[in-house]
């Protein structure tokens, strides 16, 4: 046993027990490389990770090449959802190297952290332009020991790069000051600017921008969202429900237990990677709950209830918290837990109703996948289920519960658990259901508990068994800074408006860094080779992006200009990032619409749940609502009960004092919006 084995990551104690002498990040590994003159192997990986586990059975579980990693190199196992600092540096460096990446991450380092050589996945044996890991070992030990001159060389020239690709330009921030670059005087070129670029990159037929293999890229349907509702243009519209259309039928979507994979290999969205993100749970609720919104069609809810029930019923931790995902493979395949055979069928079902649901879902001798057949619906087709298919669906659920469970990793990350809480509070607005309330409650709670330091009150990232490690991040951060905005306008509690505005001053003192934006790492945190910066979006949203947002949104709730500054100069500095890169900020772009038409400040004071309903359950991405325990804002003062007051920058419409009055109040505030945009427009 080595030491991961009392790590708090599910991924490094998977390879506690390998012969490779494996250690943690941290000071130990850097000091013996540096006593003993060895060079660094670094390994990045995540529990869910297929090839990682691949590559750990070929290479970190054989004898041989174990032998050979522990007499050349000092060997450093690293989690990716833990440690996201170091895999975002080094991640940079693959790919000045290589030009792509991803995981495994193999990264050769000199004892002070310099990368010199890198790459993915390295196969036991050699094949076609692909060396296997022993030959890369063999080489990288004699340039190591014959060619140092070289190694240093290559290292200095790769932080270097590693530097400019996680700055921000300098004529960018330069420029971000000027009027030109004001993101509410760029709202709607932006705007228009991503729609256009996502028709030219669209699948007509199958949704989605671009060719396989295709990710959910839910911040550009919530862009295509965006557009629609402040433009109506129906184009827009199109693409975004086109692909969550095509999403929720196709074999990425878990037809039996809900809940949605990583990705989709082929254009169809047929066959997925298998393993659940929550992540991915988090964003594809929040962008099928919009589109509900904005069409009031049954069958995004339905992917919404079924999404959550899978969160809450696989991932919920006993004390409140989310775990982290689940893996693709069990008993040793991909996949194997989700796909079915015509005779597996037949014994869960019985022969009558196994023809119908074999119909339903596509079921055949010949399968879609390896012999076996993922489970799917013909595009166009209808998802709501007949009483006989979902007769069927709860038969085939239990048969599937008795299966081999794919591996599950327990840890509880803070980021992922806000995002999916953020969303979750939305939903349980906008539906009226208090089982999904008291379930974002409890991962507030559970996160407040759990997940900061008891002595200091810092943010930390990562939580397992009780224990909880590792300094948060700035999306941390952000993240915490929406979810506890919006458990405030779900529960109308000001404890959790106290909860925001703490973290977000935290935030800001922590992270600020050049030209107003936000450093991943705090200014507390370990020095890596260079400390990044988070503004082009990723599976997750860039950090950046997100605390614009949420300091806005919080700022407006509290009248709180220095909150509402905050998040504004951080968007006038994101603006022209975004400009040129439109779709690789998309949280950026639509954060701008904040900035651009402003915000809409919905206050209800007294009890009139009615009133609640007909703001929470429209589609308004630039609203705040505060209602229940009254504050200092401005927004509260002379108030009546009874009534909705509809305001943007505090000027107020007259009281609404019925659902449609306040429908009404809305609808001219969207009006207004699109008069000031279009005042903005290229």
């Amino acid at each position: 046993m080595n030491r991961l084995a009392s790590e708090t990551s599910p991924y490094l104690r998977q390879h506690a027990h390998n012969p490779v002498d494996w250690y943690p990040w941290g000071a130990e590994a850097f000091d013996r490389a540096r006593h003993e003159n060895r060079p660094v192997l670094l390994s990045v990986g995540y529990s869910a990770c297929h090839w990682c586990h691949v590559m750990a059975h070929e290479s970190f579980e054989d004898d041989v090449t174990a032998k050979e990693l522990n007499d050349r190199f000092v060997s450093i196992k690293v989690d990716r959802e833990e440690r996201p600092d170091v895999d975002a540096v080094y991640m940079e460096a693959v790919q000045a190297m290589t030009g792509s990446g991803g995981w495994p991450m193999t990264v050769f380092l000199t004892p002070d952290g310099r990368p010199f050589f890198g790459g993915t996945y390295f196969p036991p044996r050699d094949g076609p332009g692909m060396p296997s890991f022993r030959r890369v070992l063999d080489a990288v030990d004699d340039v190591w020991h014959n060619r140092r001159d070289e190694v240093d060389r290559q290292a200095d020239a790769l932080a270097e790069a590693i530097d400019r690709r996680t700055r921000v330009p300098q004529d960018l921030l330069a420029r971000a000051g000027d009027e030109a670059d004001d993101p509410g005087s760029q709202s709607v070129a932006l705007l228009t600017s991503a729609a256009a670029e996502l028709a030219a990159r669209f699948d007509a037929t199958w949704g989605g921008f671009g060719p396989a293999p295709k990710f959910p890229q839910t911040q550009l349907v919530e862009l295509c969202l965006r557009h629609h509702r402040l433009t109506g243009g129906a184009s827009s519209l199109a693409m975004a429900t086109t692909t969550l259309g095509a999403m929720a039928a196709g074999g990425i979507y878990d037809h039996v237990g809900g809940g949605f994979a990583r990705y989709s290999t082929d254009a169809a969205w047929t066959v997925p990677h298998f393993e659940k993100m929550l992540y991915d749970q988090a964003a594809l609720v929040r962008a099928y709950l919009h589109a509900w919104q904005v069409t009031g069609e049954a069958r995004w809810l339905q992917v919404v209830e079924e999404t959550v029930a899978y969160v809450l019923r696989e991932l919920a931790s006993p004390g409140g918290g989310l775990y982290s995902a689940q893996d693709a493979d069990s008993e040793g395949e991909e996949g194997r837990f989700y796909v079915w055979t015509p005779a597996e069928f037949a014994t869960a079902l019985g022969p009558e109703l196994a023809a119908i649901a074999s119909d339903w879902y596509g079921v055949t001798e010949a399968g879609n996948f390896e012999g076996r057949n993922i489970l799917r619906r013909p595009l166009g087709a209808e998802l709501g289920r007949p009483d006989v298919v979902e007769e069927a669906r709860r038969r085939l659920f239990e048969a599937r519960s008795r299966r081999v469970h794919p591996g599950l990793d327990d840890k509880v990350l803070t980021e992922w658990n806000a995002m999916f809480g953020s969303s979750l509070a939305e939903a349980a607005g906008a539906t009226g259901r208090p089982d999904w309330r008291d379930a974002a409650v409890r991962i507030g709670e559970f996160l407040l508990a759990e997940l900061r330091d008891t002595d200091t009150g810092r943010w930390l990232r990562s939580w397992q068994g009780g224990r909880a490690r590792h300094l948060a991040y700035a999306g941390d951060y952000a993240w915490l800074v929406d979810f506890f905005t919006r458990l405030a306008e779900l529960t109308g509690k000001v404890l959790w408006l106290e909860h925001a505005r703490e973290t977000a001053l935290s935030m800001l003192e922590l992270f600020t860094g050049e030209g107003t934006l936000l450093y991943t790492t705090g200014n507390d945190a370990e020095q890596l080779v260079v400390r990044p910066l988070d503004i082009l979006d990723g599976a997750v949203p860039a950090a950046n992006g997100v605390a614009a947002t949420a300091l806005l949104r919080l700022g407006a709730l509290r009248a709180d200009d220095a909150l509402v500054d905050a998040g504004a100069s951080l968007l006038r500095t994101l603006s022209r990032v975004a400009s040129e890169y439109p779709l690789a900020c998309a949280n950026s772009v639509a954060a701008s619409e904040l900035s651009g038409g402003g915000i809409t400040e919905v206050v209800i004071p007294g009890d009139r749940p009615d009133l609640l309903t007909t703001a929470r359950a429209r589609f308004e991405p630039t609203m705040v609502l505060a209602w229940g325990e009254p504050t200092s804002s401005p927004l509260w003062a002379g108030r009546d009960e009874g009534r909705a007051y509809v305001c943007r920058r505090f000027v107020c419409r007259s009281p609404a004092t019925t659902p449609d009055e306040l429908a009404q109040r809305l609808d001219d505030e969207l009006v207004a919006a699109r008069a000031v945009m279009a005042t903005r427009g290229p």
